[in-house]
């Protein structure tokens, strides 16, 4: 169905039978008034009419008409009119429908019914206005020339103007039919401010508006926005409303407890317009959100409580609420607390409760540890001598921890340092419970103390004395040899650097022969010959064997020579002499000679 040119033409297809009826009503329907139009299929009679004006045509060969598809009001989607060519069909209706009605059914509510609608205003109809535009006796001249084209200005908005061209000479004119074309619409004016705002929670609001007056085209949506009252000058949230038959929407996306600006915006498809004012509403509160849980400072036997307010409050706190391990023990508006009594190392499950007038909010359930301490007591480690050089340790742990075992730590000393300095051999915290020492001194006393730690610190055993067994001595030291006399030595000597045991006696070698066999230090070697050569060795023993020292060489002080000096001189010439002599029987030293003359001497000339 088409009205095109002042025609109606129905145009009915069933099967391969093409049908066509068309009804003549010039320029009658452009009066600003209500027109009925009927279009009626009787059998193989098609009839159309509108207010007293009808035709209709006979066709036998049509068939009956089931209609099992949508309706389309108004025009057709482009989709759709790509199957129907052959129709010709132009753009879609301009102007206004009402009282839609079917043969079998009441009339339809085309608002309630329409699954889609485009461009389509269903809240009533346009002004009526431009009915004096397109009355065929109340044509205006619009040009007049010999252009083929021209442009009007000053038109209404959204406004329905027909058009036709009267083409003239001497002889005679023709004019072309009608041609209807409507104008765009304009941005609305005066867009009201929010007629009414009710908060359906924190979150979301509904708004209420009346219907811009004096809109001249078709409203495609209204926008709500809503504006912190004391933010930036830019929406928080925004919701487009395209059911321009509704006066009211819901905006989402707000924040409790907050004071917001509610403004409406309505569209046409040239432009928007915001209301000049806004209307205010204050959300309610809700239940906060982001609640953190509890954090701690951990001493051993109780824990120091504190929380950071929700990331979101959603309103005023009017309560905190902490438990442990499910039990509530502390309710208030504080932000710390402390927890008393509690076991050393202990886990505990911690939550906390926010509250506003609207609701209450967990935060996520949390474990705390109170604080290590060292352990209660460490027993003394068992000490088990393998060898001259090694000691096996073993050690227990402790009954009371009171924490994670980290480490455990051997500290030694040894009777070489009257047990004063404590050195470390062991420190580890892949916590065997054994441990082999090497690299000692043979028979040597040892005391050795264990050391067990947690996060708390550490607690040390008392100590385990071991013995290594003896072995030869190691590093014996050469002797000391000191002569006062030419016939006596004083010799003396240390004790071994590596006793490896107890020094059971000192041997004292005197060219080869033993001359002291005691425990002393020292020994005093008398009746030598004046400035004799003679060599000492120390040897050290323990009930494991003796070692020699190193040998040394020294000579007792010399003395006056003994006996006479024999004097030969044999006579070489008028002015010399040579002579020779044979030294004492006992030199008792190193000689030096001195030869005394006496007698007449020439000088040289």
């Amino acid at each position: 169905i088409e009205l095109k040119s002042g025609v109606l033409n129905v145009f009915l297809k069933t099967g391969i039978v093409f049908t066509q009826v068309d009804l003549w009503l010039g320029l009658s329907y452009c009066d600003g008034k209500w027109n009925k139009v009927t279009v009626n299929k009787e059998g193989s009679v098609v009839s159309a009419s509108m207010n007293e004006l009808r035709e209709q045509t006979l066709e036998p060969r049509v068939q009956q008409l089931k209609v099992n598809s949508p309706i389309y009001v108004g025009g057709i989607p482009p989709e759709i009119q790509n199957f129907y060519k052959e129709l010709g069909l132009e753009q879609g209706f301009g102007g206004c429908m009402k009282d839609v009605k079917f043969t079998r059914g009441a009339v339809v509510n085309l608002a309630s019914v329409s699954s889609s609608a485009v461009r389509v205003n269903l809240d009533g109809c346009l002004s009526t206005d431009s009915a004096v535009n397109c009355r065929g006796n109340d044509s205006i001249l619009v040009y007049r020339g010999k252009e083929q084209s021209v442009y009007e200005s000053g038109l209404q908005p959204f406004t329905e103007y027909l058009y036709r061209v009267v083409a003239s000479n001497e002889a005679g004119s023709v004019s072309s039919v009608w041609t209807h074309v409507r104008t765009r619409e304009s941005v609305p004016q005066n867009v009201p401010t929010p007629s009414r705002v009710h908060s359906i929670n924190g979150y979301s609001i509904e708004v209420t508006w009346d219907k811009p007056a004096g809109v001249i085209g078709v409203i495609e949506k209204y926008i709500l926005k809503a504006y912190e009252e004391d933010g930036p000058n830019v929406p928080i949230t925004s919701a487009e409303l395209a059911d321009t038959s509704m006066l009211t929407g819901i905006l989402t996306g707000l924040h409790p407890f907050t004071n917001y600006a509610i403004t409406l915006t309505a569209c046409t498809l040239v432009g928007c317009t915001e209301s000049l004012h806004a209307l205010n509403i204050s959300t309610p509160q809700e239940a906060p959100e982001d609640v953190q849980p509890p954090t701690a400072i951990s001493f051993p036997t109780f824990l120091l409580m504190s929380w950071s307010p929700p990331k979101t409050p959603n309103g005023i706190i009017t309560q905190y609420t902490l438990y442990m391990d499910g039990v509530p023990i502390y309710c208030g508006n504080e932000t710390k607390y402390v927890v008393k009594d509690l076991a050393v190392f202990t886990p505990h499950q911690f939550l906390l409760t926010a509250c506003t007038l609207a609701g209450c909010t967990n935060s996520s359930q949390v474990t705390l540890f109170t604080a290590q301490l060292p352990p209660s007591r460490v027993d003394a480690p068992v000490l088990t001598v393998l060898d001259s050089r090694t000691i096996y340790v073993q050690w227990k742990e402790p009954i009371e921890i009171n924490g994670i075992l980290d480490r455990y730590i051997i500290y030694i000393a040894n009777n070489e340092q009257n047990f004063t300095k404590w050195n470390v051999i062991y420190n580890s915290t892949e916590l065997f419970l054994d441990f082999t020492i090497e690299q000692l001194f043979p028979g040597t006393e040892y005391l050795i103390k264990l050391a067990a730690c947690t996060g708390g610190g550490c607690s040390i055993s008392e100590a385990s004395t071991a013995v290594t067994d003896e072995s030869t001595p190691e590093g014996v030291a050469a002797p000391k040899t000191e002569s006062y006399s030419s016939d006596s030595f004083n010799i003396s000597w240390t004790k071994p650097e590596y006793p490896n045991g107890v020094i059971t006696s000192y041997g004292l070698y005197m060219d080869g022969v033993l001359m002291q066999n005691s425990s002393q230090l020292s020994c005093y070697a008398y009746g030598l010959a004046p400035w004799s050569l003679h060599s000492f060795r120390v040897q050290a023993c323990t009930t494991k064997g003796c070692a020699l020292g190193p040998l040394v060489e020294a000579r007792t002080m010399e003395a006056p020579p003994e006996g006479t000096v024999d004097v030969f001189a044999a006579v070489d010439g008028s002015k010399e002499v040579q002579l020779k002599w044979l030294a004492p029987n006992k030199p008792n030293g190193e000689l030096t000679y001195t030869v005394l003359v006496t007698g007449l001497f020439y000088a040289d000339q």
